[in-house]
């Protein structure tokens, strides 16, 4: 069987962790030093080959080119972001869970612009930094500010208000949940589930995911 080519956009608010989920299911032996300095992404592509296994109703094992876009999220780039959402198959729609701001804007900001482009693309809710929710420094910080880690519960209710195919909570660092997001990504483009877009596949990091297994990988820019 021939291999299906996925197109896979990651879209959210700047230093949310973006990048270090796609390296770290790229290159899953990357690490991620805790004063690593932050680089704004412009525009990256990756590829993965997977295979997923649908089960004998959806077809059986199927051969995936998983094509992996990665945007700048920070404001300059609101007008040249767009030229990467045509032919998406699915979107990765991101926030930190230890930034209070990046997750309003996933109302605000990222699901508007998402609907006026691709509004028939379907997207995955991800909470992005959890291995920070219980890290002293960074609580410290938050509750100087009068704000707190946003839980796995508000997450999972903003995914079911809003549509999303499912909602995962996801740690680069750790590796928690990384495998999980992208053969949840597939399935949800090879063989989405019934009444899909309603956040039904809402659920932690570390639920029941496909079998998909990254072969090879590539990095190059894309030139705009």
């Amino acid at each position: 069987m021939a291999t299906q080519c996925i197109k896979c956009v990651i879209v959210g608010d700047g230093a949310t962790g973006k990048t270090s989920l796609l390296i770290a299911y790229t290159s899953p032996s990357s690490t991620f030093p805790a004063n690593m300095e932050y680089v704004p992404t412009v525009f990256d592509n990756y590829s993965a080959e997977m295979s997923v296994d649908l089960g004998l109703g959806q077809g059986g094992r199927r051969e995936v080119n998983l094509g992996l876009w990665d945007t700048a999220g920070q404001e300059d780039y609101d007008r040249l972001r767009p030229l990467s959402y045509p032919q998406t198959d699915i979107f990765l729609v991101c926030y930190s869970c230890v930034s209070p701001a990046s997750f309003e804007n996933i109302k605000s900001k990222w699901l508007p612009e998402l609907h006026h482009h691709a509004p028939q693309t379907p997207f995955l809710l991800l909470s992005l930094k959890s291995d920070l929710s219980s890290h002293p420094p960074t609580l410290s910080t938050l509750a100087s500010r009068n704000q707190a880690p946003i839980t796995p519960a508000q997450g999972q209710a903003l995914a079911k208000e809003v549509g999303a195919l499912g909602f995962r909570e996801v740690s680069a660092k750790t590796g928690w949940g990384v495998r999980e997001v992208f053969d949840l990504a597939v399935r949800g483009v090879l063989a989405p589930p019934s009444g899909s877009g309603s956040g039904g596949g809402a659920g932690g990091g570390g639920g029941g995911a496909g079998r998909g297994g990254v072969r090879k990988k590539k990095k190059q820019c894309v030139v705009l």
